[in-house]
Order: structure tokens, then C-alpha cells, then sequence
């Protein structure tokens, strides 16, 4: 008998490694933010003016800025309203008499790890403290984002504080900046929240449409178009020149998977106390799809009081401001005062 021959040994099959997954652009952007304030005004053509840098506040509450948002500033103009809101400097140091840490209450309103509730049938979900830009007038340059993150136990706390509320029927996506977060996270989230039958609201408060409009890449649209509620999305811009042909893009996509767009500003000394400013804001707004909500006077927060308009000020700008626009073009001017049950119109 003749032994058959021996089957071959077949090598081994060599698996290609799995594709790591490219960074989203969005991501790669905020890496490369502007951190340092003397090449933000190295940027600008204004490095002669250096001097008047705080190290203590950059120090005390970082300075960040989208490359993408200083390419919105003006060269060589210190006054530039964009570079106003995030340049660190000296006046920021003064303590001021009325202005507090927590200028807003948001301390004493927190139902959970995260979850702030100051009105009636609305909870807030301080989702993460991160941000793509940091607003030196921010009520919440000073909140202690550590202690106070919804993200905490895979939301696992906060969920649980709104679901054991049945008078809560609108969840406001806050921070920082919620969509700071990976796309995937967002999944995480929403999916908790969608099992929850008395949510028949989301709302999302952010700044990254305006700032990084990267960030409305196609993953995000698909997560927002298949959310189960109605969608508010606030975003804040605070003058018309925060708007280009980015935004507009980012927030035509946003209108297309389905959410209604509204915008508040801070009615900010230096950057947009005039009429003029200010109806130029409402309608650059307006033509990118996004109705005027708020004028906020400001939070009296700590190093921020240089941004201050006083209230007979605010009036008269906002009265002009009604006598130019037409209705729908006049945000509402209010103030958050502690303890009451909504804003407070002035």
C-alpha cells in the first residue's frame, strides 16, 4: 500500500491589523487652538501691546481660541470685538464689589452630580466643562467642573435624578460645551435619555457651531437626526462678524436634520453695546437660519466686570433696537437672578 502524501501545511493566514480610525477634522482643530496670548496677538500684528496681558488670569482660567475663529479678527486692532471676548488682560484682576464665583446660583440648584434645576419642568445636564473656546466673561469660569459633571458613572446619577422626576419634561444639554464630547458619547447619552417617557424635549446650548463649525461633521448630523424629541439647538455668537461661510454651512446642516436654531448673546461692553452692533447681529443671524433669542445682561461674575452695561443702557439700546427690527429680530432682554422662576425680562 502506498502511504498517500502528506497534506502540505498551509501557512498561516496573515490578518491585516484593523484600520485605526482616522481623528475627526473637528478634533484635530481643537488640538490646535491658540492657547498662548502672546502669539494670539503675535497673530494679530499687535505684539507691541503684550503688556497689557493678565498671566494671573490666563493663569487662573486658560485662554483657548480656534484658529478658525482669530482668522474672524481683525489685523492690528486691539479693539477687535471677537478678540475682546477672548484676550486675557489686566482688568480682569480687579475684585469689584457684587461680583461673585458663582454669579448665578448654580451651586444651590444642583439636584444631582451634573444636573442643575432652577425652573420648573427643566433640567440641565452639565455634560462635560471642556469647551473649544474660553469666554473671559463666562458665568461658569469659576464652576467646579470636577465635582459637578453629569458624565460621572456613565450618567448613571443624573439619569436617574430626571427619571425619578416626572414634572421633568425638557432636558438642556449644557456645560462647558456639550458637543466638546465625541459623537459616540452623545450616542450614550441620548440612548439613557430616550428611555426615560416623560423627556418630550432636548435641548442643546453650544457655542462649536459658531467657533469650530467643524464639529457638525456627518457623524454628528446622523446622531441628531435620529434623536427621538423635538430639538432646540441655542447656539451664541455675540456679533456678526463671529458668522462666515463656515457657520452659515454648519448651521444649514444643523436646520436640515431637524432642529430649530435660536441664538443668545451677552450684551458685552466693548464688543456689542451699540444699536448698530447689535441689529447688525440680528439680521447676520437671521440669514443663517437662526432667530434671535436672548440678550443677556451680564452675569456679574468675578473678572468680568469690564464687560458690564449698566441696566438704563441695556434699556435704551434694546428700545432702539425694537424701533429698527421688526419683532422677530428683537431678542429678549433678560438677567438670571437666583431664586427666580425663569429670566427676568428688564
Amino acid at each position: 500500500m502506498i502511504p498517500a502524501a502528506p497534506t502540505p501545511m498551509q501557512p498561516e493566514p496573515v490578518l491585516a491589523p484593523a484600520p485605526v480610525p482616522a481623528t475627526p477634522r473637528w478634533q484635530r482643530l481643537w488640538r490646535e487652538a491658540v492657547r498662548d496670548p502672546r502669539e494670539l496677538l503675535a497673530l494679530l500684528g499687535l505684539d507691541a501691546v503684550a503688556a497689557g496681558i493678565s498671566e494671573a488670569a490666563a493663569s487662573q482660567f486658560a485662554m483657548r481660541v480656534p484658529r478658525g475663529f482669530v482668522a474672524r479678527m481683525r489685523p492690528g486692532d486691539l479693539h477687535d470685538p471677537l478678540l475682546r471676548q477672548v484676550l486675557p488682560v489686566l482688568d480682569e484682576e480687579r475684585i469689584v464689589p457684587g461680583f461673585a464665583l458663582d454669579a448665578v446660583g448654580d451651586g444651590l440648584a444642583k439636584k444631582a452630580d451634573g444636573v442643575i434645576q432652577k425652573y420648573r419642568g427643566r433640567a440641565l445636564l452639565v455634560a462635560t466643562g471642556s469647551c473649544a473656546i474660553n469666554c473671559r466673561y463666562c458665568f461658569r469660569r469659576h464652576f467646579p467642573y470636577a465635582e459637578e459633571t453629569a458624565a460621572r458613572d456613565g450618567w448613571a446619577g443624573a439619569v436617574a435624578a430626571i427619571a425619578a422626576d416626572p414634572g421633568i419634561d425638557e432636558v438642556i444639554l449644557s456645560g462647558g460645551d456639550p458637543l466638546s464630547l465625541v459623537t459616540p458619547k452623545l450616542a450614550e447619552l441620548s440612548a439613557q435619555l430616550a428611555a426615560i417617557p416623560h423627556i418630550r424635549r432636548l435641548r442643546i446650548h453650544s457655542r462649536l457651531p459658531v467657533v469650530l463649525p467643524e464639529r457638525i461633521d456627518d457623524a454628528f448630523v446622523e446622531w441628531m437626526s435620529a434623536l427621538p424629541w423635538p430639538v432646540a439647538f441655542v447656539i451664541h455668537a455675540n456679533h456678526a462678524n463671529e458668522f462666515d461661510a463656515s457657520v452659515d454651512q454648519a448651521l444649514d446642516r444643523l436646520r436640515r436634520a431637524g432642529a430649530q436654531l435660536l441664538n443668545q448673546a451677552v450684551l458685552l461692553r466693548g464688543v456689542n453695546d451699540s444699536v448698530d452692533t447689535l441689529a447688525d447681529l440680528s439680521e447676520r443671524s437671521y440669514a443663517a437660519g437662526v432667530l434671535p433669542y436672548y440678550l443677556h445682561q451680564l452675569d456679574r461674575i468675578q473678572g468680568a466686570a469690564h464687560f458690564e452695561v449698566g441696566d438704563d443702557r441695556a434699556r435704551e439700546l434694546h428700545r432702539q433696537l425694537a424701533a429698527r427690527l421688526s419683532g422677530y429680530l428683537v431678542p429678549k432682554l433678560v438677567r438670571e437672578v437666583q431664586g427666580d422662576p425663569g429670566k427676568r425680562p428688564l
